[in-house]
């Protein structure tokens, strides 16, 4: 059984069920997830998507898809008990399935780590207690379990075994129709509802001003498979007067082929970083969670670039920082030619190192199989 809640986890969840087959031809997998998970054969009991919220006060409206969730996958594991729970990230759900697996004598496999490191760090004991086999992702993970007496085996990260382009940008410009002479912006505000009303206004905003000083300014944005249209013209893309390209497709060409990207705090960071993409991050949440946050959270950095290189390579602009004009202003800084754009580039390579050399999805795919009775 896997048990992730969210899109990111769905996914890198997809790439170990691969793996794990290619090890083992007749696995047998079910759980909770979404798509991807579901494209790889996995059993679907539960459908992630209705589980993907963020913030303490977002997840209130959610408890009874949570519940439900739970009382699902709790008796599946009591009436069709699996050689092997996997579970990934999504930890206040995951740890109380870890538990009753526990109980049962159902060997646990965690692969990638909540993030302890930033707050409510007690858990860690609990995750010593009910994991059998820790898989991290991050590099400074490893060293953060380990002092707490831990065992913990760092992979590498999933996302250098997939996020590539494939092709080059004046192949994707004429793919697409889009002037290669064009400054490329790319507009990259989350994947989910909640998050677009709170962000993609704000980079529509901001990217005006930028366009004032790059007249000849295309913006791309990518399409997410959780969104539609509708809801990027909700949000203010039928009111703006810039020439914004809304992409479904090759996403991480489009992303490749960007000059500069804002980005929304979370995984997309690591993705431009791969790509080698300057960045301005930036990001909202609901004043409570911002506040709760603000008490509970432990680290100096928002974004996981930061995180991982353990300075600020990226602009980060959070809450109230998060406005048109700051944003703007931060990008104004890392245009072409610009000498804090080098220094950025230089940076970003350095965190791709730290990242491990591929293989991730396989180093916990043999990892998973040696744990499963």
């Amino acid at each position: 059984m896997i048990v992730t809640g969210e899109a990111s986890g769905d996914l890198h969840g997809a790439h170990l069920v691969a793996a794990m087959r290619e090890l083992d031809p007749e696995l047998s997998v079910c759980g909770m997830g979404g798509i991807e998970l579901r494209r790889q054969g996995v059993e679907i009991l539960y459908d992630a998507a209705a589980m993907a919220v963020v913030g303490l006060v977002e997840v209130l409206a959610h408890l009874k898809d949570i519940r439900a969730a739970r009382k699902i996958l709790e008796r599946e594991l009591r009436h069709n008990p699996p050689n092997l729970l996997i579970l990934i990230d999504y930890p206040d759900f995951n740890l109380l399935l870890a538990r009753q697996a526990r109980k049962m004598g159902i060997p646990v496999f965690y692969y990638i780590s909540p993030q302890v490191w930033a707050w409510r760090s007690g858990r860690v004991q609990q995750i010593g207690r009910l994991v059998d086999t820790m898989a991290v992702i991050l590099p400074f993970e490893q060293e953060f379990y380990r002092q707490r007496g831990v065992a913990v085996h760092y992979v590498g990260h999933p996302l250098q075994d997939f996020v590539s382009r494939t092709m080059s940008r004046d192949e994707f410009c004429r793919l697409h129709g889009i002037n290669p002479a064009d400054t490329l912006l790319g507009l990259l505000p989350g994947s989910r509802q909640k998050e677009i009303r709170a962000m993609l206004p704000v980079f529509l905003q901001a990217a005006a001003g930028l366009a004032a000083a790059e007249p000849h300014l295309t913006v791309l944005l990518p399409l997410a498979p959780t969104l539609t249209m509708a809801d990027l013209r909700e949000c203010g893309l039928d009111g703006t007067p810039l020439n914004v390209r809304v992409i479904a497709e090759n996403r991480y060409d489009l992303m490749a082929a960007c000059d500069l990207a804002m980005a929304a705090s979370g995984t997309v960071t690591l993705e431009l970083a791969i790509l080698d993409v300057p960045m301005v991050v930036a990001y909202r949440v609901s004043p409570l969670t911002w506040l709760a946050g603000k008490m509970l959270v432990n680290v100096e950095f928002a974004s996981l670039v930061n995180l991982i290189a353990g300075r600020e390579v990226v602009i980060e602009l959070l809450q109230s920082a998060a406005t048109p004009e700051k944003i703007a202003a931060a990008l104004m800084e890392i245009r072409p030619g610009s000498q804090k754009r080098e220094k950025m580039l230089h940076d970003l390579a350095e965190v791709r190192t730290k990242l491990g050399q591929g293989g991730a999805s396989m180093n916990a795919a043999r990892l998973a199989l040696a744990t499963a009775s």
